[in-house]
Parts: C-alpha cells; structure tokens; sequence
C-alpha cells in the first residue's frame, strides 16, 4: 500500500514539474524578448541572404541591392544581439541555477514512481499467469473430448500470450515516461541555450538515448560474434602460456605489430570486394590475382636478370632505376588486376551474370594463364633495397601498416562522400528502384569492379614487397575466402546495400589475429580452416537473422 502511494498519477507527475516549468519558462520569455530583435533576426536574416543566393527570379542589380539592405539590417541585428548577450548570459545562468537545485528532486521522484511501477507490472503478471494456469488447469480437468483439450490449450496459450503483450506494453510505458523525465530538463536547456550542450551533457543524452533504445535481441544480433571472438582471444592468451611455456605470450607489442603488418595487404584485398559484396555480389579471383600481380612484381622487381621466363621470354629491368621499377611494378599489378575485374563487371553487369560464375571464370583463366606463361616456377626474390625504401621499419614500427590506413581513409572518403559511393549503397539496396531513380546500374557495378581491381593490384603489390619477392601462380591461394569472410564479418551484407568501412577493417583484423593465434599455439593449418569455417557460418547466420528481422 506504502508503494502505491507512492506511484506517482499523470496528474501529480505534471504537479511536481510546473513549479520548473513556470519558473523557467518566465526566465525564458525574458530571454525570447531580447533575442527577438538581435539573434533571431541576425538568424533570419542569415537565412535570407542564403536563400538570395539561390534565387534565380532577380536580376544580378536587383539581388546585390537586396543583398545590401539585408547587410545593413544584419549589421543592426549583431549591434542590439551583442548589447542583450550579458543580459542573456546572467539569465541563461539563473535558469541554470534553477535547474541544478530543484530538477533533480522531481527527476529522483518520477524514477522512483517507475522503479515501483515495473515491479508491479511484473507483479501483475505473474498473478495474471498464475490465476489463467489455474483457470486452464480446471477447464481441463472437466473436458474428455481431445478435440476439446486441443482447442483450449489453443485458447490458454493466446492468453498467456496477451497477459505477456499487456506487461510489454505497461512496462514500454514506465520506461517511457522515466526517459521523458530525464529528456524534459534538457529540453528547456535546449531552448535556453538554443541547442548548445557542453559535452558532459552531450555524453548523458546518448548514454540515455542508448539504455532507452536498447534491446537485447538487436544487442546480441549485432555484437554476440565478436563477443564470442573476444572470449576465443581472450582463451588462447590464456592457453598460450600453459602450452608454449611462460616466455611465448600472445598479448605483446611485437606480436600486435607482426598482424597489423600482415594484415595491411589483405585490407586493399578486403577493401575491394566489400564493395562488389555491398553490390549482392562477390569475387572468387581475389587468390588467383594476387598470385598473378605478386608474379608480375617479383619479375619486374627482380633482384637483376629473371631466371625464369614468361611465354618463354626472359625479362630484364635492371637498366630501370630502383624506383622507376618500383612504380612499373605498381602499374602492372594495377592494369593486370583492373583488366580482368572490368571484364568480369561487363559481363555481370551487362548480361545480369551472377559475379560468382564471372569471377570463377576469371579465377581459372587468370591461374590458367599465369601457370602456363610461368611453368608454374616461383620468381625468387626482388631487389633487397626496396622494401626497406617503400615499407622501411622505423623502430619496430612497419609502415607497410601506413598503407592500409591510407587504403581506409580512400576508401571510406569514396563510399560515404562521393556520389559513385552513394550510388553503389543504391544499386546494393535496390537496383530496381535505384535505375529508375535515374542510377545508372551497369556503370555503378563495372565502376565497382574497376576500384576492386585498382585494390587488388595495390595488394597484390604490397605483399610482394612484404615477401621480398617470391611471386609464382600458385601464391594467394585461398586468399579469396579470407577476404569475403573479413567483410561479412565485419557486417557487410550479402543482401547487399549494407555495411561500413570500420566493420571491413574490424574483419581483417579480427580473421588475421585468429590466424596468427592459432599459429602460435601450434593448432594444425587445417583446423584452422574448421575455426575460419565457424566463424563464417555464424556471421552469415546472424546477418540472415538481422535480414528477416528488418523484413
């Protein structure tokens, strides 16, 4: 009965908050009077000469002479905003003041209420479940037909069903109103203030703003993979002691620094077909190109005259200068790689081909090609000066890994700034809608097969510099699995239209540092596959899971 007394009615809610309301709202009408001729005019006037600047029915006299009366009368606006800003500011202060000592007692007052509203809902609904179980048990015993049986239990379980809707319902309803407590108080500093917080304010509306929103389902949806990768990591940094012996930890500098210089090539490889996966798309050649761009490289960047030769013709660019056969090696892997991603993007986009039968294609022609101009012979090593000139150690520190972040920053700028980017979130979406929203499909897609193709050949490239050569046919393979799998862990969608730059780099991370892991502890390659094989059927699982849900 104390608890009841307690819960605070709508009527006793809007009691306890109009000594607030009123005594700041006096303070905010005194302020209103002195913005109405300084900051609201200096803002309405800025919004005229903005929206002057777009106006194409007067002549060029007649906007600049327009122009110029609006000047003056801003130039008038400032002078009285600049003479009530104290006045404002001392006012603006004692509303503040108001607030800090009175609101908190009708916020703890209104929490309180809803502390003890929830624990009646969930009270009532366990009597509402208790006193229909009984109920049902009753109906029950009485009856004798199956028939009759089937159908009541059908009926009992609809109920239990709505008794639940009910404390759904009633408990969305207190965690309603606590939050409208909580957000009125910024409301009226927002008005004080005119949507200037300081970040402390900042901070405590989206950290209410996410208690408010959030939802465990959507939570674990989300987040439940990496949780669960993070306990894996968190296992073998302890296992890895208890098996190598206390010397061999995981969790060092070194080691940290060993997967982000491993993974950098592997984020131009991700990076490029995120994009063609944000299309509902894929690409299988990803392994086969990298094999060719590292054998096109190594035989450009050969440490002097190639032993081995290409169609039967052996090259030499020794006669280059170390950096002009750095940036050959570079355009070769580009062209080599972007040829053959074109082709595969005509025929996907021009003829609706499904990309996995035009990269497979591509895949064999290009391991085909490369196996039979090379013999299938690896190409040894290329000049040792150069990867200390391009991805030299500064300390301890690769700045191969400098690359990769560049690669992001290129990458996430196309996506989220340019209209090329906005249209591939389009055509990934919905192709239908976004080509006769005046999109072109056929150019978006081959667009995005040509910048994964530009990536691929920025990757192909690094790793050759990282490997100091040893390009052949058969290098990268199983690359392509690698890639995809970084990127649907990462939350790009193969439903297509979804994902972000940050969840490709979290997915190369997360797939190079299990590798490197594993490795360590000395699991077998092939089980390793087993781990990878996991994590990829979960991430899809949950992506389809987040799909029907949104649907």
């Amino acid at each position: 009965m104390v608890a009841e007394n307690k819960i605070l009615t709508a009527e006793q809610e809007a009691k306890l908050r109009q000594p607030i309301d009123e005594a700041v709202g006096a303070i905010q009408a005194q302020i209103n009077d002195l913005r109405a001729d300084g900051t609201d005019k200096v803002i309405d006037i800025q919004n005229s000469l903005d929206s002057l600047k777009r106006d194409k029915i007067y002549t060029a006299q007649e906007k600049e002479a327009r122009a110029q009366e609006l000047r003056t009368a801003l130039e008038q606006a400032k002078t009285v905003e600049a003479k009530n800003k104290d006045a404002i500011a001392k006012l603006i202060a004692q509303a503040e003041s108001y607030l800090k000592e009175n609101y908190q007692g009708y916020y703890q007052a209104v929490a309180e209420s809803c502390k003890l509203e929830k624990a009646q809902a969930e009270e009532n609904y366990r009597q509402s479940v208790a006193a229909l179980e009984k109920e049902h048990q009753t109906t029950v015993a009485k009856l004798t037909d199956a028939g009759e049986i089937k159908d009541e239990k059908y009926v009992h379980k609809n109920r239990l069903f709505d008794a639940k809707m009910k404390r759904e319902k009633d408990l969305q309803q207190v965690k309603d109103r606590r939050h409208a407590a909580f957000d009125h108080k910024y409301h009226l500093i927002d008005l004080l203030r005119m949507s200037k917080f300081t970040f402390g304010e900042s901070m405590a509306q989206k950290w209410e703003n996410y208690q408010y929103t959030f939802n465990r389902r959507s939570f674990l949806l989300r987040n439940g993979l990496y949780i669960a990768i993070i306990i894996i990591f968190i296992a073998l940094c302890i296992i890895t002691p208890i098996v190598k012996g206390p010397n061999v930890q995981l969790l060092t500098v070194n080691n940290i620094l060993n997967i982000l210089q491993q993974a950098s090539p592997r984020m131009f490889l991700a990076l490029g077909v995120a994009g063609l996966i944000l299309l509902a798309g894929t690409d299988l050649s990803i392994g086969r190109m990298v094999g060719m761009g590292m054998t096109a490289a190594t035989i450009v960047m050969h440490q002097g005259i190639n032993t081995g030769s290409v169609f039967g013709h052996i090259f030499d660019f020794t006669a280059l200068p170390v950096l002009a056969r750095v940036f050959l090696a570079l355009l070769v892997c580009i062209v080599l790689c972007t040829v053959f991603t074109t082709i595969a993007g005509f025929f996907t986009a021009k003829f609706k081909m499904h990309p996995f039968i035009s990269t497979m294609a591509n895949m064999l022609v290009i391991f085909g090609l490369v196996t039979y101009s090379t013999k299938g012979v690896s190409f040894g090593a290329i000049d040792t000066t150069i990867p200390a000139m391009i991805i030299p150690r500064i300390g301890r520190f690769p700045t191969i890994i400098l690359w990769a972040i560049a690669a992001v920053v290129v990458v996430w700028f196309i996506w989220n700034k340019t209209t090329f980017g906005k249209n591939l979130y389009a055509v990934g979406g919905n192709p239908e809608a976004a080509s006769v929203s005046g999109i072109s499909v056929f150019l978006v897609t081959v667009g995005a097969f040509i910048m994964a193709g530009i990536l691929y050949g920025f990757g192909s490239w690094l790793e050759c510099l990282r490997m100091t050569g040893s390009g052949s046919a058969a290098y990268g393979q199983g690359w392509e699995m690698d890639a995809i799998a970084a990127c649907v862990v990462g939350g790009i969608s193969f439903t297509g239209g979804i994902g972000k730059i940050s969840g490709v780099v979290v997915g190369v991370f997360i797939f190079t540092a299990l590798t490197y892991s594993l490795t360590t502890l000395g699991i077998d390659t092939n089980l390793q596959f087993v781990f990878s094989g996991i994590i990829i059927l979960v991430a899809v699982m949950l992506d389809c899971l987040k799909y029907v849900q949104k649907k």
